[in-house]
């Protein structure tokens, strides 16, 4: 396989090189992409987990890495981007081979900091802080986000203190601890990964978690991550291109649960 591939997939690390969806593909649009040279994608056996494989040659990670996936639904979701392929590849249109080649060529190396990363993400969920104005608003959390924080007292012991404003309000040990301890079910490089987009993403972990337990469905957290963007565009009109900007970011996150759903079977 051509050099170039990893090349233009970069080198991973946790962090992406642009956290903007948009202006991530606006830097890699300026890459010159490697011309397609294959023609059949199949995905095929590998010992304990599966390939996809070009023109029988196996994909490579920007680590040169054979990219090498647990599950056959989750092979089969990276062939697909790969079948989609033109005339050129382009990365900006293959978010689940780009989140695969982060789990294999970094996350799977660091895998305590990246969970130590979400749980950071925990001390300061998005959630636990609420507006006191106006009234529509304050029930509107209250409503949405409230029963996130029930099912996590009921279902792990974590229980989370409120603010109104944005000072910080330090969590009880206790509660960090409880998250940290659901937080472990999910420790291998794919599914950290896919948390971790999908924690960035929404701006808590909460809402990360509670997607990957089916507590709620990727529609839902999406919106609960919006409420406060959604009230805002109800009262004072909807920005194009922030309305862009959020679709280009779903995409992520629908990948990043694709992946996450996937490597289980």
């Amino acid at each position: 396989m051509r050099d170039e591939l990893s090349d233009i997939f970069g080198t991973f690390v946790p962090e992406p090189s642009h956290e903007d969806p948009v202006r991530r593909a606006q830097i890699q649009m300026k890459r010159p992409l490697p011309k397609k040279f294959y023609e059949n994608v199949s995905v095929e056996a590998d010992g304990d987990s599966f390939a996809v494989k070009l023109d029988g040659r196996p994909v490579k990670t920007p680590a040169r890495n054979t990219l090498l996936l647990p599950t056959t639904p989750l092979a089969e979701l990276v062939a697909v981007e790969w079948r989609a392929q033109k005339d050129v590849i382009d990365p900006a249109t293959m978010p689940v081979t780009r989140l695969a080649n982060t789990a294999i060529d970094a996350v799977a190396e660091q895998v305590d900091m990246v969970a130590a990363e979400i749980l950071r993400f925990a001390g300061t969920d998005m959630i636990f802080y609420r507006a006191d104005t106006p009234q529509e608003l304050v029930e509107r959390q209250n409503l949405s986000w409230n029963p996130l924080l029930d099912w996590a007292a009921e279902t792990f012991g974590a229980r989370f203190i409120l603010a109104v404003g944005v000072m910080h309000q330090e969590q009880p040990e206790a509660a960090i601890a409880a998250f940290e301890k659901a937080l472990a079910r999910h420790r291998d490089p794919f599914a950290l990964s896919a948390l971790h987009v999908m924690t960035t993403l929404t701006g808590s972990a909460l809402i990360g978690l509670a997607l990957s337990e089916g507590r709620i469905s990727l529609e839902e957290a999406w919106s609960l991550a919006h409420l406060d963007e959604d009230w805002t565009d109800e009262h004072w009109g909807i920005d194009a291109e922030a309305a862009h900007r959020r679709a280009k970011r779903f995409e992520e996150m629908a990948a990043a649960y694709g992946v996450f759903s996937a490597r289980r079977g």
